[in-house]
């Protein structure tokens, strides 16, 4: 990587890891519930479940996102344990958000309410237990996991700005990209990656160049990416 892209990726970190960005964005929901368990007023479970919830649902357009987090956390009456350990979940065949039924929906809270009875915080979990326990999917080695990597990303990095760094017993160094096609056009458009596979080597790969540019903080490098994609649209490339 020349230099000059080096300093650019540097300077989009820098300026897009910025809570003004993310204001239609679903780590809102997160952060609400994590300002809510830092004035003591509910549990570690309660960030941890809204995050799995919203980066459940963290497809498509911001706004639909947002308004089908909402539907979900007012479900939940803004108390998420409370709402999964109780065992009473709307479970119906009705769109939740997109393909994502009610009856999904309720599923994945009593798989939390499994986990939840047996230890206070899912942090000790790995990916695959968190795909296949949590959102009910067949193991795939292979598979990108999208979704809990970006969440995984929300609970640890620790830098007080963007994400929440509630998980104090992970290690931002061992975070991993989370690769969508946006994320994975705008790091291939960088060369950061000449893989065609969307796939976990992809994310390694997208990661370890990275950990060149931020090291000790690779995930950093989303907010790069996103700031690529930001200054792209504004030029009209």
């Amino acid at each position: 990587m020349d230099t000059d892209t080096r300093e650019r990726l540097i300077g989009w970190a820098e300026k897009y890891n910025d809570p003004q960005y993310f204001q239609e964005d679903p780590i809102i929901f997160p952060t609400r519930m994590a300002e809510i368990y830092r004035r003591g007023q509910c549990l570690l479970a309660d960030v941890e479940i809204t995050a799995l919830i919203a980066a459940h649902l963290a497809w498509g357009r911001r706004a639909m996102i947002v308004r089908d987090c909402t539907r979900a956390l007012d479900e939940m009456g803004w108390k998420p344990y409370d709402y999964v350990m109780r065992g009473k979940y709307r479970d119906e065949n009705a769109s939740l958000h997109r393909t994502v039924k009610w009856s999904e929906f309720a599923q994945i809270c009593g798989r939390l309410r499994e986990i939840y009875s047996e230890v206070p915080s899912i942090e000790g979990l790995t990916n695959g237990e968190i795909r296949c326990r949590i959102y009910g999917r067949k193991e795939d080695p292979k598979a990108p996991d999208k979704k809990i990597n970006m969440m995984r990303r929300w609970m640890v990095r620790d830098d007080g700005k963007v994400d929440l760094g509630l998980w104090k017993n992970s290690d931002k160094k061992d975070l991993l990209i989370p690769l969508d096609v946006h994320v994975y056009d705008e790091a291939a458009a960088l060369g950061l990656t000449t893989r065609k596979q969307k796939d976990i080597t992809t994310v390694h790969e997208i990661t370890d160049a990275f950990k060149e540019i931020f090291p000790g903080d690779p995930c950093k490098g989303d907010f790069a990416l996103f700031g690529y994609g930001v200054t792209k649209a504004a030029e009209g490339k």
